[in-house]
């Protein structure tokens, strides 16, 4: 058997970029989680999955809404970061969003993305993953900001900058 503090000593070891999939919830308000499991599947279609915790408040939101946002975080988004990895309705309160001509919520202010990339999706399939569900979304809709935006890491269980490359 696997021991599973080593296990998650050995996966943050890998480090990974970090998203926030954002939806609505019954009362039209942002629902959203922070996930470091996500990855394009396919081009033909264009397919991409995310791995939420089956206890997540917001699994169940993303399951019935059948639509959702994945932002790819920039450097300079920790407070979204922390606030979607945060449990309760409120963890949103603080932070600045607007909906996108195909109804997600879309973090930060209109036409002025602070994350690297965004990716609109509808629920395409969903699988069994042990304790996580593997969502896969049909990409809708591609956002990306008009100037680069540094990516936010996720190493070791702390967040960061992707170091400049040469």
């Amino acid at each position: 058997m696997i021991e599973p503090s080593i296990y998650k000593d050995v996966m943050a070891s890998f480090p990974s970029g970090v998203t926030v999939v954002t939806t609505l919830d019954a009362d039209g308000g942002i629902a959203g989680i922070t996930a470091s499991a996500f990855s394009a599947l396919s081009i033909h279609p264009a397919l991409v999955l995310f791995c939420p915790n089956y206890e997540s408040d917001t699994y169940p939101l993303l399951q019935a809404r059948k639509r959702f946002a994945i932002h790819l975080l920039g450097a300079e988004q920790q407070a979204e970061a922390y606030a979607f990895a945060s449990k309760g309705k409120d963890k949103a309160k603080a932070i600045e969003w607007h909906l996108s001509a195909l109804g997600n919520p879309l973090l930060g202010p209109e036409g002025k993305p602070h994350a690297t990339a965004i990716i609109e999706c509808e629920l395409w399939r969903e699988y069994e993953g042990g304790d996580h569900a593997i969502m896969v979304g049909e990409v809708k809709n591609l956002i990306l900001p008009e100037q680069a935006v540094s990516p936010m890491l996720y190493y070791r269980a702390k967040l960061g900058a992707l170091p400049a490359l040469s």
